[in-house]
């Protein structure tokens, strides 16, 4: 089983400011042509996961400001939809990826969408920034589009599924799950009801 969130697991105190990857130009990580940074460091450990390296905090490189800005060059090219950002935990390195997204929002506004991949359920994020814990977790919520949130469960794997793993992950719209206060589906992902006989 993943663990659960902690209060500890602060990206100031776990985050050694690494990366795993970054791939340009790619299909896999969300809609259209994407920019894709993969974080270093995870502490959900889910089984079956398919990238335990990067489970390691100090796994890749660091972090640049030459990469930051080879990113921006690439996201700049008309036919890139957006940003995806993957771990790694986002969560747990939000230093990097506020750093990213601050300036991707500076030079592109919503122009390009940004989408995230996290252990985290959209709630929990919600929950801690309202003790006030977590200011730098729900700043990188707020800059978010698209949040496909929740731990893997290997027991729910379907590889029928488009952009998750598990049938408990869910694809939600931020800006409107933010604006009601409870999460919310992109329109399109949503499960569909099974039909009775």
């Amino acid at each position: 089983m993943p663990r659960d969130p902690e209060e500890g697991w602060q990206a100031g105190r776990l985050s050694q400011l690494h990366v795993a990857d970054y791939k340009p130009f790619v299909f896999v990580d969300g809609e259209g042509v994407r920019c894709s940074l993969y974080v270093s460091g995870c502490l959900f450990a889910c089984d079956g996961c398919f990238n335990e390296a990067t489970w390691n905090f100090r796994y890749g490189t660091p972090y640049t400001p030459e990469l930051e800005e080879r990113i921006l060059a690439d996201l700049a090219h008309e036919s890139v939809r957006g940003l995806s950002l993957l771990g790694g935990e986002p969560f747990l390195n939000t230093q990097v990826c506020l750093s990213l997204v601050r300036r991707v929002r500076e030079e592109f506004g919503h122009t390009k969408d940004v989408w995230c991949w996290t252990g985290y359920r959209f709630e929990e994020i919600v929950s801690a920034g309202q003790t006030g814990s977590s200011e730098d977790k729900m700043e990188l919520l707020s800059h978010l589009d698209v949040l496909v949130d929740d731990r893997f469960l290997i027991e729910q794997r379907d590889l029928t599924l488009a952009f998750r793993g598990s049938r408990n992950q869910r694809i939600l719209d931020v800006q409107e799950s933010l604006a009601c206060g409870e999460a919310r589906w992109r329109a399109g992902y949503a499960p569909q009801p099974m039909l009775q006989r």
